[in-house]
């Protein structure tokens, strides 16, 4: 299948798959579909049609190679690959990202980051460097960036993002809680905290409601 064709609702179900089975302890060579779903609290059949749609090495009444499971969900995500990227907003969250190792493991190798605050130019966070916006497309094209990350308020987003792109950024990950339009050549993912909280919420009032009913 052309990896266009596959839903988002799958790619995101792939990272959790592929943690689960880097946690799997044991001398379990091979994993069932119906294993994978029991442990993750996943439906058998959306299972098997997600590793279906990256994975051929399921066998019949045998299960999933563990390993080769591993390496085709890590080969389709672009795991293998180390995608250069810079956080655009030296704040807490900037610095946070600027600081987590665990990026590596997924691809993605953040050089540095960039800011309009000239106090924190020129300093390091986490042993990467910080620079001004002015630097930006310069670096940009020197490194080979392909991922802008955009850590600034929503007030100063539109901003960041117009520098991105001018600097021929390929996709952007944005963090700043506000619509951004970008070119049909650009990816933009938002990654909106208000969102997955009104989720978070709205289950945890449908539980407690449960709960009650039940008493």
């Amino acid at each position: 299948m052309a990896q266009n064709e596959i839903s988002i609702a799958t790619i995101q179900r792939l990272p959790i798959y592929l943690d689960y089975l880097k946690s799997m302890t044991g001398d379990s060579e091979y994993i069932s579909a119906t294993s994978l779903a029991s442990a993750l609290g996943f439906g058998e059949v959306q299972v098997r049609k997600d590793l279906a749609s990256v994975c051929s090495s399921g066998k019949p009444k045998i299960g999933y190679h563990v390993e080769e499971l591993k390496s085709e969900i890590e080969e389709y995500l672009g795991y293998h690959k180390a995608n250069r990227a810079i956080v655009v907003g030296a704040g807490r969250l900037g610095c946070a990202l600027l600081g987590y190792e665990g990026f590596s493991r997924y691809g993605l190798n953040i050089l540095a980051a960039f800011d309009i605050d000239v106090s924190k130019v020129g300093k390091t966070e986490n042993g990467k460097p910080i620079h001004s916006m002015e630097e930006l497309g310069e670096f940009c094209r020197r490194e080979e960036v392909q991922i802008g990350i955009i850590t600034v308020p929503a007030s100063h987003a539109k901003q960041a993002c117009e520098a991105l792109l001018s600097a021929g950024i390929l996709a952007i990950w944005n963090f700043a809680p506000i619509h951004l339009d970008v070119p049909d050549s650009v990816i933009i993912k938002d990654e909106n905290m208000a969102c997955s909280l009104a989720v978070l919420s709205t289950k945890l009032a449908q539980k407690l409601g449960e709960e009650e009913r039940d008493i």
